[in-house]
């Protein structure tokens, strides 16, 4: 493909988001860093981000999210399911704190279902729909999956 024709195809593709992409091009630090997005998620979202695939670029990210809990639990289960097994608070087989006080169970408990949510608000819907999300809206998700993936790394057990 020729230097013109892949620019064209970008500018075509970008067009919707033209303005938004603009702005965010014309800064010094690329809107990843400003936004802290986890290495791991840069690493399936930043060329799809940077080509204008925000949806593909958020999808890929809660299914990063979904495999690494996957893989950490054990549980072959995936999406809402995995993540109500895997957070359980009774029995969980991922354990973010102590699970001592009442605020532990509650916390362990929130982060089950905001998990769970994620999966069933954010990623279903990138995964079974065509969307066009707009930037700031990637770079929302992105950082909330961000925060998802930092709790899941800074977990008690296993």
């Amino acid at each position: 493909m020729s230097d013109a024709l892949a620019l064209f195809e970008r500018f075509a593709r970008n067009a919707k988001n033209f303005g938004e992409r603009a702005r965010l091009e014309s800064r010094d630090v690329h809107p990843f860093d400003e936004r802290n997005i986890h290495p791991e998620i840069a690493n399936v979202s930043l060329g799809l981000f940077d080509n204008g695939h925000y949806s593909q670029a958020t999808f890929e990210a809660f299914k990063l999210l979904d495999n690494l809990v996957q893989s950490v639990s054990g549980i072959s289960e995936t999406g809402y399911k995995l993540m109500m097994s895997a957070f359980n608070e009774a029995s969980p087989k991922i354990q973010l704190n102590a699970l001592q006080t009442m605020s532990d169970k509650d916390e362990q408990m929130g982060f089950r279902f905001v998990f769970a949510g994620s999966m069933s608000a954010i990623r279903n819907p990138r995964g079974h729909e065509i969307r066009a999300d707009p930037i700031e809206l990637c770079l929302d998700h992105l950082s909330f999956a961000s925060v998802l993936l930092r709790t899941l790394e800074s977990r008690i057990s296993p």
